[in-house]
């Protein structure tokens, strides 16, 4: 039994973070591949880099990629301090499903159109969401 329901969302997360990590390498070799980079080159050359040799689509996944390792490490955190006071039951688990639920259809967006709009107002609500979330930790532990 879990006692710690604020827990699955926050590994559904992690588990979305690996499917993006698959989408991004199952495009983006290939067009690796197509374009003949040459690897040794790209990292000795400080001016070169992906975005100018890949097709914009594809590195949108990797974009995405980055991104997922970038503000969901406070919500990683704010997990592991919730269930630490005992407060990672069904009302923070909503909170942290909405988050990652934001999160998805964020990547979603980011890694298909890429509608700069749409992906803001769904990184903006997942903020005010993931701001809650510290609070009440903070509350909690002050």
């Amino acid at each position: 039994m879990n006692d710690y329901p604020i827990l699955q969302p926050a590994v559904a997360l992690m588990i979305w973070t690996m499917i993006m990590w698959a989408w991004m390498y199952a495009t983006r070799i290939p067009a690796m591949s197509k374009a003949q980079v040459d690897m040794d080159q790209l990292v000795r050359d400080p001016s070169k880099s992906l975005d100018h040799t890949l097709p914009a689509n594809v590195q949108w996944k990797s974009h995405n990629h980055n991104h997922l390792h970038e503000q969901p490490t406070l919500f990683y955190a704010v997990v592991i301090v919730l269930v630490l006071v005992g407060a990672g039951g069904p009302d923070n688990a909503l909170l942290a499903w909405i988050y990652t639920g934001l999160r998805v259809a964020h990547s979603l967006v980011q890694a298909t159109a890429n509608k700069v709009m749409v992906r803001f107002v769904l990184y903006a609500i997942a903020s005010v969401v993931l701001m809650v979330m510290i609070a009440k930790a903070a509350i909690a532990v002050f």
